[in-house]
């Protein structure tokens, strides 16, 4: 399947691809375009749009979109929960305080973001062992709290 966004991603840009990857579609393609042509986009590839405004799959009823993915495919795991809540706190301003994990988060992302500007691909490459990581610590914390 494909999947089309704006360019120059940053924080939920980049975590929504880890997710769907790991977790919904380890062939997944994705396209980064000018905010303008994500639409058109989505319609002439047949890909599916996320993190746009008035897409089922981006900032809704104060989800991010990366929770609208969570929802839409019903992935129930803890942990996964517990790590959309440190990418929500990174990507929407006002809620960084959410969970301590979050304003780290934001920094590197958004460092990444520097660094590698519209090499939205290569954003995906080298920060989704990262990703790995925190779903990892996510995990740990999940089951630590569950034997408290």
């Amino acid at each position: 399947m494909k999947w089309v966004t704006r360019k120059n991603a940053s924080v939920d840009r980049i975590a929504c691809p880890w997710l769907i990857k790991r977790f919904i579609d380890p062939e997944a393609e994705f396209l980064y375009v000018p905010a303008a042509e994500v639409l058109a986009v989505a319609e002439k590839e047949g890909a599916l749009p996320y993190d746009i405004g008035g897409v089922e799959l981006g900032h809704v009823d104060g989800r991010c979109s990366f929770e609208s993915i969570l929802l839409k495919y019903e992935l129930t795991d803890p942990a996964l929960h517990r790590l959309a809540k440190i990418v929500h706190g990174a990507d929407v301003a006002a809620d960084v305080a959410l969970t301590p994990e979050a304003a780290g988060l934001k920094a590197i992302a958004h460092g990444f973001a520097m660094v590698y500007g519209e090499q939205d691909h290569r954003k995906i490459e080298l920060e989704s062992p990262m990703y790995d990581a925190l779903h990892a610590w996510c995990q740990h914390e999940v089951a630590r709290d569950m034997r408290a």
